[in-house]
């Protein structure tokens, strides 16, 4: 049968249209995508010594400080190792909500691979989920191609490869292993439109759209939106009647809803957690990159020049660059294929498409996230010109585009040796190679032959690319990797958990940094915490009674002082030494994490001059001496109207601003000054602090003991004009201190049981006052004495506190997930509708079947 082209001579069936390969065919070209993107990849880690094939770590940036962590969490809680569950994170943060976590870090299903591997191993599995949530990407491109447009299912296995091993997922999407189950949510949601073109599968569609929400809904979005704009595209290249296409609009729209209305709990969940949390530092974009440096981008082996990461490769690039010659393509097609690349790419440059992408946020970060949206169509328009077999005048038209954007590119940083062999060397390879598949198109054995030599160069030019890119990113220092899970942090976590008496006391990492979820890594219940979804609750809990944090309080620090430690029932705790392990465990007496508070203190009307008055009101008795500053020399401070001193600044190391203080003799002097930046001297030692009004607080800092005069000198050596408190020192009598943690053993509950979201203490008959519950009340927290109705706690210090004057002696506390309920609710609607479509779709087909067999025409 001939058929006429468009746009060209006469061609057959099989040249213009390939014949269908059989099932088993497409499932071995699908799966060889996976192994040469798998294998590519492994190939470059063990190339530049990278774990698990060397010993250079993989935990940079945020995948040590989260995500390894998280994963030694999840290890914990599947092998039930834990005291906290799904709902609720006791570890971390002195206890803080773990579900958004959860659902926002640990949902993609490879993460639960963890449970497999011993728990010193979890970087093993963490790799894994990198490992094969590529290769899942690859396998699905594959089938996703195949849908688009018809063609040999080995060169679209080659092309999918660009995809999965992409620029943005060597460069961003590595390092946050939940953002790579969004490679293979895109092909999931591609499928899944593809069917509602065809008007079949409705049902598995809005499964194949809840699993890529489900998966990670944050990328999931982009995908959503990235898919949709291709699924725009197709519909109107379709040559159907208008009815028709609208109809394929509404069922795409119907299953998007409803599979999104499934994964409901991930997203009322999450975006609950992100309202109630510790607000982000301001991001503005900077601007659009330069166009020599978003033109290189599009070439492979560069990273450092600032613009959307969205390589694929150098073949899907080329034909990319071919398809506006391909005279075999229907000029509308090639119109609205190149019109929509361009449209993306430029999105990524204005402010408010760049918020769009990312769900009306600007990352903090890259802004360039969503630019793994353009590698999937740069991806899909490559293939619709492969599938047509470009001829050799049409791809040295492409590959003359790819010489003017090499051209273009060339004074960008980004272009460095890799990227000059793999576009120049590699390109003509590939160009070479798919010139002579198009001479040699109707012969089998060359065919193969060639296709093998064009998969060998797939496969070398990615593990090039991944070791390029790799090599440029560990050398620099911002890219230093995490101290995680090895001979010391193990060590650490030994010394941890052989104390471990909670609910009695909390075991505490410390300040001691392994990484920035200390507690997950390691045990225990710490103060450290790093996540977006940080309660503000907390995090003002703790910065007020003194602890530091980092990163506008979505990183929160343990206490370091006694007092604070004494105040959250720390027990034990990791401090730094100057040993082969680097750290020393230091025991101290410590209340327990339920005590009484005579009457009824609380924080409402609550006006403390000092972070020493604080922490005394939540004690509940005096134990510090706050001395009122006096000028001792240096250049002079100034009285703000609210009390604080506004130093002048001065060049470090010259003149220093100095005030004296008086203490009782013998007592410790401790500094608190959050924001402040510079060198404290006092009492024979000098230290340096590190502030940054918002971003880092400083934690209290000892100065040392008050000597018998009981006057000391604290000079401050700054060049930075800044605010100190009205009152920074406070000298703590460690005797007053003691007393006080006796008296709250002596009143405190016979009993003490804490569940994986909850906490029960009871106390003696007849006892009267407020029990506090050293943790921080996050929203959520539900409480009630003797059984009687369940109210949100009150609060002391920002910690839970829960009155016993009306004579009840037990009190208990659970957490309720915010937005958990509305979640779970909307999820169950969309379940109703799945059941409903489903048993209607059974009844139609049953009652077509019934009419047929009672039709005249349908009997034989």
């Amino acid at each position: 049968m001939l058929k006429t082209s468009p746009a060209g001579p006469a061609t057959t069936e099989e040249t213009s249209r390939p014949r269908r390969k059989l099932p088993g065919t497409q499932t071995i070209a699908a799966t060889l995508s996976a192994v040469i993107s798998m294998g590519a990849y492994c190939l470059a880690m063990a190339a530049h010594g990278t774990y698990p094939f060397g010993s250079r770590s993989r935990a940079v940036n945020d995948l040590g400080n989260q995500f390894v962590p998280f994963h030694a969490h999840l290890w914990d809680l599947l092998r039930g190792n834990t005291s906290g569950d799904l709902l609720f994170n006791w570890s971390s943060g002195y206890g803080v909500p773990f579900l958004g976590d959860f659902f926002t870090y640990l949902m993609n299903p490879f993460s639960w691979l963890v449970a497999l591997f011993p728990r010193d191993q979890v970087e093993v599995p963490v790799f894994l989920v990198t490992l094969l949530s590529a290769g899942l990407a690859a396998f699905l491109m594959t089938v996703l191609l195949g849908r688009l447009r018809p063609g040999s299912p080995w060169l679209r296995a080659l092309l999918s490869v660009g995809y999965a091993v992409s620029a943005w997922m060597i460069s961003d999407g590595f390092s946050d292993p939940m953002w790579m189950w969004g490679l293979a949510a895109f092909p999931l949601l591609g499928i899944a439109s593809d069917w509602c073109l065809r008007g079949r599968h409705w049902i598995l569609g809005t499964l194949l759209v809840f699993t890529a929400w489900a998966g990670n809904f944050y990328i999931a979005a982009m995908a959503t939106i990235g898919m949709g704009l291709v699924f725009v595209v197709r519909l109107l290249l379709e040559d159907t009647p208008a009815g028709q296409r609208l109809n394929a609009l509404l069922r795409a729209g119907a299953m998007t809803a409803t599979g999104v209305l499934l994964a409901a709990p991930v997203l009322t969940v999450g975006l609950k957690a992100s309202k109630l949390s510790q607000p982000a530092p301001d991001a503005t974009y900077p601007g659009p990159p330069g166009y020599a440096d978003y033109l290189a981008h599009l070439l492979p082996g560069g990273l450092l020049a600032p613009a959307p990461q969205v390589s694929v490769g150098i073949l899907p690039l080329l034909l990319v660059f071919t398809l506006p010659f391909v005279r075999r393509v229907p000029g509308k097609e090639r119109i609205a294929w190149c019109v929509l690349l361009v449209l993306v790419a430029l999105s990524y440059t204005w402010t408010p498409t760049i918020l769009l992408w990312h769900g009306l946020a600007m990352p903090n970060g890259s802004p360039y996230r969503a630019s793994v949206a353009l590698t999937a169509m740069l991806v899909i328009v490559a293939w619709m010109a492969l599938a047509r077999r470009p001829r050799p005048l049409e791809l040295l038209g492409g590959a003359a585009v790819t010489a003017v954007v090499v051209a273009l590119g060339a004074r960008s940083i980004y272009m460095v040796r890799a990227s000059w062999l793999l576009t120049i060397g590699g390109g003509a390879l590939v160009l070479v190679l798919l010139v002579l598949l198009y001479r040699h198109r109707g012969d089998r054995g060359p065919r193969i032959a060639l296709t093998g030599l064009l998969a060998c160069t797939v496969f070398v030019s990615t593990a090039y690319t991944v070791f390029s890119v790799t090599s440029i990113r560990d050398s620099s220092a911002w890219w230093a990797p995490k101290r995680t899970l090895d001979a010391h942090s193990l060590a650490a976590r030994d010394a941890v958990t052989a104390h471990a008496d909670w609910p009695a006391t909390r075991s505490d990492t410390g300040p001691h940094e392994f990484a920035n979820n200390d507690p997950m890594l390691l045990g225990g219940e710490g103060g450290s915490y790093y996540s977006s979804y940080v309660p503000a609750r907390t995090a003002e809990a703790l910065h007020s009674l003194g602890a530091g944090w980092y990163i506008q309080g979505r990183h929160t620090l343990s206490f370091t002082d006694p007092v604070g430690r004494a105040i959250l029932g720390v027990g034990s705790y990791l401090d730094w030494a100057k040993n082969p392990d680097g750290f020393v465990r230091r025991s101290v007496a410590a209340p327990p994490v339920v005590t009484l508070r005579p009457g009824a203190p609380t924080d409402a009307h609550a006006d403390d001059a000092s972070v020493f008055a604080r922490q005394e009101r939540v004690l509940g008795t005096t134990v510090y001496d706050v001395p009122a500053l006096t000028p001792a020399g240096g250049p002079a401070a100034t009285t703000r109207p609210n009390g604080e001193r506004r130093l002048p600044g001065n060049e470090t190391g010259s003149k220093w601003t100095s005030f004296s203080a008086s203490c009782t003799p013998g007592t410790q002097a401790y500094w608190y000054a959050p924001w402040y930046a510079g060198s404290v001297q006092a009492l024979g030692r000098t230290q340096e602090q590190h502030g940054r009004a918002t971003m880092t607080s400083n934690t209290l800092l000892a100065l040392g003991t008050v000597p018998a005069t009981g006057k000391f000198t604290v000079a401050l050596g700054t060049h930075k004009v800044q605010d100190i408190p009205a009152f920074p020192v406070g000298c703590l009598d460690p005797a007053k201190l003691k007393a006080a943690v006796q008296e709250l053993k002596a009143t405190a509950p016979v009993k003490v049981t804490a569940g994986g979201h909850s906490i029960a203490a009871t106390f003696r008959e007849g006892t009267t006052g407020t029990a506090v519950i050293s943790t921080p009340a996050a929203a959520g927290w539900m409480c009630s004495v003797d059984g009687g109705a369940a109210r949100p706690p009150a609060t002391l210090g920002g910690l839970m506190a829960v009155s016993l004057d009306d004579g009840g002696t037990r009190v208990s506390c659970s957490f309720r997930t915010p937005g958990l309920t509305s979640g779970l609710l909307a999820s169950g609607l969309a379940l109703m509708v799945l059941i409903a479509v489903g048993v209607g779709g059974a009844l139609r087909t049953r009652s077509s079947r019934i009419s047929a067999t009672s039709s005249p025409h349908g009997k034989r």
